[in-house]
């Protein structure tokens, strides 16, 4: 439920500074990064300090703090998280999604679901995300050693905001499996005319697998610096 509430508000400021109809049209990506953190400060709030990152769920594996019997369970119910999340937010916008055929290009409508480079260059891409996720990660293990629980998910929504601002540009930041992923298969089953392709191949290198590389990193790093 937390991983569907974070897409809803994330998928849902997409479609509002895209869609034609939307109020917010064009509001451009300050709007949209900034929706993003207090989306997931607001998850947080309302669920606790769970996870809704399966990069985060493998980093709390290494650290002992969820048993590794869960990895894949807690995945599955985030990725599904995105996918429910990305259905409520195509209903709520269905009118828009209707007045923007052929009008906005597929390309932009498939990235109001999920991520895409800004210049594809899959190594690079992959390093980007990598890195983000790692910095994300270790940040939020260094944040919840103060165990001000009521801070945590405000600190955690400015980690995302500044994430965004300084790292997004190559990639949109994804850091995330269920955050590309549940949106991205939302996409593809969703009845939207004249889609673009799904672009598996980025799907599951970049957001996909780069994201538990840096959540691995961001452990062991926090567990070997710091005593984690």
């Amino acid at each position: 439920m937390a991983t569907a509430l974070m897409i809803i508000f994330g998928v849902g400021v997409h479609c509002d500074e895209v869609l034609k109809g939307s109020k917010y049209r064009g509001s451009g990506h300050m709007f949209s990064i900034t929706t993003w953190g207090f989306g997931i400060a607001v998850s947080l709030f309302i669920f606790g300090n769970v996870c809704i990152n399966p990069a985060m769920v493998l980093a709390q594996c290494v650290l002992g703090n969820i048993a590794w019997s869960m990895f894949i369970p807690y995945s599955i119910a985030e990725v599904l998280g995105g996918i429910i999340g990305s259905i409520i937010v195509y209903i709520m916008y269905a009118d828009q999604f209707k007045m923007s055929q052929g009008k906005v290009e597929p390309d932009a409508i498939r990235n109001i679901f999920s991520t895409a480079p800004g210049i594809r260059n899959l190594p690079r891409n992959f390093f980007v995300e990598f890195i983000a996720t790692f910095i994300f990660i270790a940040a939020i293990l260094a944040i919840s050693e103060y165990k001000v629980a009521v801070m945590t998910p405000m600190e955690v929504g400015l980690l995302v905001w500044a994430i965004g601002m300084g790292l997004g540009g190559p990639t949109g930041f994804a850091m995330n499996l269920a955050r590309d992923m549940g949106p991205r298969i939302a996409h593809a089953i969703l009845p939207i005319k004249n889609k673009a392709d799904s672009d598996w191949k980025y799907g599951i290198l970049v957001p996909g697998i780069a994201p538990f590389l840096g959540g691995l990193c961001a452990a062991l790093f926090m567990r070997s610096f710091f005593g984690m």
